[in-house]
C-alpha cells in the first residue's frame, strides 16, 4: 500500500507527525481519528516508492538481524516499545522495511500486542519471530527474548553467507569459462572451418562435431535458448510440485560431496531453533510444528512432524527421530540425554554449536575439492575445443611428412 505523511495534534495540543501506509488519504484520517488525533494535513510519500520482484518482500535477512540486535539492545536499556520501534523506522535505510516498522508501530498504538502487529506481515517476521516474540510479552521477558532471537538469526545468517559464499567462486568461473565456449563456437571454430573446407578431405569425428555444434548454435540458437528455459521451467515445475519437491530434496542429501554439507547445514538449523523456542518458553509440539515449516527441506520437514506426532502420542523425541534416519545417531543420543536430564534447550544448544563448526570446516573442505574439480571441468572444455579444432590440423602434417 502507498505511503502518506502525517501531522496532528493530540487532545493535550501536542504536535504528533509520523507516516502510515494505507489505501487513500481518508483511510489515514480515519485511523488518526480512532487514535484521537485532530489531522492536520495529509501527503503522499513518494520517497518510500520503489519497484519489487514478483514474490520479493524487498526485505533482506541482514535488515532483519540488524533491526532485532538493535531492538533488543534498547529493550534492554528501558526505552518504551513505541519509542524504540519510532526509532529504528526513523533510521532504517531500506524503504521497504521501514514502511513495514512504521504500520508495526501504528498498530502497537492502536492497543495490539507487539507479536500481534509483527503477524500482519508473515513473509518479513516468519512464524518462530512472532511466536518467540509472543513469549516473551506473555512471560515479560520480551528483552531477553529479543536477544536470543537476535543471536540465532546473526548464526543463522552466518551459515546462510557461508554456504552463499561457497558457491559464488566456483559458479563464477564456470560461468565465464562457458561463455568463453560459446564466443569459440560462434566467432573463433567459423574460421577454422573455412580453412578447413579448403583441405577437400573428411575431418576428424571430434572436429566434425565442433563443427556442427557451431553451426547448430549459429543458425539455429533460438532452439538453444529453448532448451535452456525448458530445462528452467521443467525445474521450477518440479520443485513446486509437492512429490517432485521430497524427490530432489531427498537426492541432495544423498549427493556424495554436497549432501553431507546440506545435512549438517539442517541439523544445525533444526538445533539451533529448536534451543532457542524450548529456552523461551514455548511448549514442544508448537515448537516442532514451527521448526518443520522452516526446515528448507521436505525430508527434514517430514521427519519433524512424523517426530510431532508421535510425541503427542506419548512418546519421546528422540525414538522418532531415530527411526527417520534422517539425523545423525550422536544427534539422537544427545538428544536422548537432554530428555533424560531435563536438559533439553541447553543440549540442543551444544548440538548446535558443535555443527556449526561441523559446517564452517565440511564448506571449507568443499571449496577446496571443488576448486580443482571446476579446473578439470575448464580444462576439458576449453582443451577439448582446441584439440578438436587442431587435429585436421595434425593429420595434415602427418600426411605431409609421410609424403616427403
Amino acid at each position: 500500500m502507498p505511503m502518506f505523511v502525517w501531522e496532528g495534534t493530540l487532545r493535550s495540543g501536542e504536535l504528533r507527525k509520523g507516516v502510515m501506509d494505507a489505501a487513500s488519504v481518508a483511510a489515514v484520517e480515519q485511523k488518526l481519528r480512532a487514535q484521537q488525533i485532530t489531522v492536520k494535513s495529509v501527503k503522499r510519500d513518494w520517497r518510500n516508492i520503489q519497484i519489487k520482484m514478483p514474490g520479493s518482500t524487498g526485505v533482506k535477512l541482514q535488515d532483519l538481524v540488524q533491526f532485532t540486535r538493535q531492538f533488543a539492545t534498547m529493550i534492554d536499556a528501558g526505552l518504551p516499545l513505541v519509542q524504540a520501534l519510532d526509532i529504528l523506522a526513523g533510521q532504517q535505510e531500506n524503504p521497504a522495511f521501514k514502511v513495514v516498522l512504521h504500520d508495526v508501530k501504528t498498530n502497537v498504538e492502536s492497543g495490539k500486542t507487539f507479536a500481534d502487529s509483527l503477524a500482519k506481515h508473515p513473509r518479513v517476521f516468519d512464524s518462530l519471530f512472532v511466536n518467540l516474540v509472543s513469549a516473551g510479552e506473555t512471560g515479560g521477558v520480551l528483552d531477553t527474548i529479543m536477544n536470543r532471537l537476535s543471536l540465532y538469526l546473526e548464526k543463522n545468517a552466518r551459515v546462510i553467507r557461508q554456504v552463499k559464499g561457497a558457491m559464488v567462486y566456483p559458479l563464477v568461473v564456470l560461468s565465464v569459462g562457458i561463455v568463453i565456449a560459446i564466443g569459440m563456437l560462434i566467432w573463433v571454430i567459423p574460421v577454422f572451418q573455412d580453412m578447413f573446407a579448403d583441405f577437400n578431405a573428411a575431418l576428424p569425428a571430434p572436429t566434425q562435431f565442433i563443427v556442427d555444434l557451431s553451426q547448430g548454435l549459429r543458425h539455429n540458437w533460438f532452439i538453444f535458448v529453448i532448451f535452456v528455459i525448458g530445462i528452467y521451467v521443467g525445474w521450477i515445475f518440479i520443485r513446486r510440485n509437492k512429490q517432485g519437491h521430497e524427490i530432489t530434496d531427498r537426492i541432495f542429501l544423498q549427493l556424495p560431496v554436497f549432501g553431507p554439507v546440506l545435512r549438517k547445514v539442517a541439523v544445525a538449523r533444526f538445533t539451533r531453533t529448536m534451543s532457542t523456542m524450548l529456552s523461551s518458553g514455548v511448549p514442544i509440539l508448537d515448537a516442532l510444528d514451527i521448526v518443520a515449516r522452516s526446515a528448507g527441506n521436505v525430508v527434514v520437514e517430514k521427519a519433524l512432524y512424523y517426530a510431532r506426532q508421535k510425541i503427542s502420542e506419548g512418546r519421546t523425541l528422540a525414538e522418532p527421530l531415530a527411526e527417520t534416519k534422517v539425523f545423525p545417531g550422536m544427534v539422537v543420543q544427545m538428544i536422548s540425554v537432554g530428555e533424560a536430564t531435563g536438559a533439553m534447550d541447553a543440549m540442543l544448544s551444544k548440538i548446535a554449536d558443535f555443527y556449526d563448526e561441523e559446517v564452517d570446516v565440511a564448506i571449507a573442505t568443499l571449496t577446496s575439492m571443488l576448486e580443482p574439480v571446476i579446473m578439470m571441468v575448464l580444462a576439458v572444455l576449453l582443451g577439448g575445443l582446441i584439440i578438436g579444432m587442431y587435429l585436421p590440423i595434425f593429420s595434415l602434417a602427418g600426411a605431409i611428412s609421410t609424403e616427403g
